[in-house]
């Protein structure tokens, strides 16, 4: 099994590595710091896993690490479109606009662009698999992270548009969204998070549901009910709890 993973340095990427890297996989690892890159590597095995150290935002060094790893490895049969920030912004602090576009830019067109240059040799081949990585976060705007919010809403859809784009050609594309998992972008939230996950025991039920090669899935099955009745709850009941809902922290400094 060959599998490629974007964002893999920290968090649910590392993990993901981890877990694939366990199954036997040949893995590419992507993101932008180098050395925590490197350090993962040695620590599976180094030999035949290619790390790449590309910002997402990057389209044309993305493209080519991805020729790279096709030309020396193979073409994946399964690409993870994992990379991806989170911060608060209000619209009302007008600094915090380029927070904003970093957010879209990374964690939609980054993603976007990770599943570009993969499309056309696993049309060749035969066959494959695209994991966009969304968030239970995504399933509805909540007050002070409408950035992060509309970004994973956004990957949700394009995941399901390009899924039915490319199900002729035999390539899956399987959605994953995340409640808390406890990785360095949920590190800094004040307040309760219900339902938290360790990043190894989200990989371990990732893996599983991209073997099976759901459509779409909510890990853990706990906050999938919670996206199933914030999808349905009224408006007026939504704006109720919403308004007055704790908050992900500014990044003030820059």
């Amino acid at each position: 099994m060959i599998v490629f993973i974007t964002g893999a340095n920290s968090g649910i990427g590392m993990a993901l590595a981890r877990e694939y890297a366990r199954r036997g996989a040949t893995l590419g690892l992507l993101a932008r710091r180098g050395e925590a890159l490197e350090a993962l590597a040695t620590e599976l095995g180094g030999g035949a896993h290619r790390v790449y150290s590309v910002d997402v935002r990057d389209r044309a060094a993305l493209h080519a690490a991805a020729a790279d790893f096709i030309a020396t490895t193979g073409c994946p049969d399964i690409v993870i479109a994992n990379a991806g920030i989170s911060v608060g912004n209000l619209t009302s602090e007008v600094d915090d606009f380029e927070d904003t576009r970093a957010v879209f830019e990374i964690n939609v067109l980054g993603l976007i662009a990770s599943f570009e240059p993969f499309i056309g040799p696993m049309r060749h081949m035969g066959g494959g698999q695209l994991v966009g990585i969304a968030s239970v976060a995504g399933v509805r705007g909540l007050p002070g992270a409408g950035a992060y919010s509309a970004s994973k809403a956004a990957v949700a859809t394009y995941c399901e548009s390009l899924r039915n784009e490319v199900r002729r050609d035999k390539i899956y594309v399987t959605t994953l969204s995340p409640g808390y998992i406890r990785t360095p972008l949920t590190a800094g939230n004040p307040y309760r998070m219900p339902f938290l996950l360790d990043p190894a025991v989200f990989a371990q039920r990732a893996a599983v549901a991209i073997e099976r090669r759901v459509r779409s899935t909510v890990i853990p099955w706990q906050m999938g009910i919670v996206a199933w009745f914030l999808r349905r709850v009224p408006d007026r009941l939504f704006d109720l709890f919403a308004e007055n809902g704790p908050r992900k922290p500014r990044r003030v400094e820059r």
